[in-house]
């Protein structure tokens, strides 16, 4: 990614009786959300937490998603349009509560 754009980070904590399908996130709902941001998703990233800075300890996340934009107003334009949708499929592969970060790329 260059420098200057912007990238939205979406954080799954990890913890007791919270689940996360990374199947669906992966092969259903990222699909959704990058047809539905088209052009304005210049990149994505997905990462599945397996561990903490302890050997054996668990992953603070249980997964996260990073997204790259060229400006945060493309990405709000591409996502404030589809957000209730967006949001709306989370139940269908977590109960986490996801932390949302939004960045400028160094």
């Amino acid at each position: 990614m260059k420098k200057g754009m912007t990238k939205v980070s979406v954080l799954y904590p990890n913890g007791e009786n919270k689940t996360f399908d990374m199947d669906y996130y992966c092969n259903t709902h990222l699909p959704m959300v990058s047809e539905l941001l088209g052009n304005s998703l210049k990149g994505a990233t997905v990462e599945k937490g397996i561990g903490g800075a302890s050997p054996g300890s668990p992953a603070p996340y249980a997964g996260m998603g990073n997204m790259y934009f060229n400006s945060v107003e493309d990405f709000g334009n591409a996502f404030g349009p589809n957000a209730e949708k967006i949001m709306g499929d989370l139940p269908n592969f977590t109960n986490i509560e996801p932390i949302i970060q939004v960045s400028e790329v160094m």
